[in-house]
């Protein structure tokens, strides 16, 4: 509860709208409130891995919908002014795991993204326990060019994946200084293993990507933002137009026609 509650307080005071999650080691799938927010979490029975989705109070009663996809994915669906949001939490296995249970995960997000209806839109955050590299060569439709450490294994299912969906990797097309890209440190060891994945069609609404150190609950992992503006249908503005009356072109009786009228207007107020 202590760092569920940390976690409200940065919510707060970062006015974030919808925060991912994982390495929970929550058992169950289950959802509960926060204070004013509220948390869709999943997990298996072992007490490992696992992911949520916490949502504040401005959004939290948008959600329409909640599907898990084995022990790892989460994903909530939004409809906002009329259009519909997917956002998903997913915990990648890590390196060492057996291949059965690295493939079963990538099986797990083709469902996710299969399954959404035409139109929709999505945003993917995961810990993915792969380096995104900083060559994005043969792969510049979905990598923006900007990362760190070397390409491995994992990124080049990443890559495959994004180029599959016509995704893109939204943090690689933004330029930060390399402490800022840094997601999980421990000890000596640091890395950038979590990512956001969106449609390419959607980059644009993606205005900036930034890490917050010394932010997050734990102490392995950084907080990451990912700032997206969505748009909203345009009402027309209606517009009450009065005519205007040219008092200095009135003369003599057509004057004086109103005076009286403000005149007796004034006694019955009065």
């Amino acid at each position: 509860m202590g760092k569920s509650m940390d976690l409200i307080d940065v919510i707060q005071r970062r006015q974030i709208n919808v925060v991912c999650i994982q390495e929970t080691r929550w058992k169950g799938n289950k959802a509960k409130g926060l204070d004013d927010s509220k948390l869709w979490y999943l997990g298996d029975e072992s007490g490992r891995g696992g992911g949520g989705i916490v949502v504040d109070r401005d959004l939290k009663n948008e959600v329409v919908d909640v599907k898990r996809f084995g022990s790892r994915i989460i994903a909530i669906k939004l409809v906002l002014d009329g259009e519909t949001i997917n956002i998903a939490s997913a915990y990648a296995p890590q390196a060492g795991l057996d291949e059965s249970v690295k493939l079963l995960f990538w099986e797990h997000m083709d469902d996710l993204v299969q399954g959404l209806g035409q139109g929709e839109k999505i945003i993917i955050e995961g810990d993915l326990n792969g380096h995104v590299g900083k060559d994005c060569r043969g792969y510049e439709d979905v990598h923006g060019g900007f990362g760190v450490e070397e390409r491995n294994a994992e990124e080049i299912l990443m890559l495959d994946f994004a180029t599959s969906y016509d995704f893109c990797i939204a943090k690689t097309f933004f330029e930060k200084r390399e402490e800022h890209l840094i997601t999980y440190k421990s000890g000596q060891h640091t890395s950038q293993i979590d990512f956001f994945f969106m449609r390419r069609s959607d980059r644009m609404l993606c205005k900036d990507y930034k890490v917050i150190p010394r932010e997050s609950p734990t102490s392995q992992h950084q907080l990451v933002i990912l700032d997206v503006y969505l748009r909203k249908r345009k009402c027309k503005k209606i517009q009450q137009i009065f005519p205007k009356i040219k008092w200095g072109r009135l003369q003599g009786a057509l004057l004086k026609s109103f005076t009286d009228k403000d005149d007796d207007l004034y006694q019955e107020c009065g």
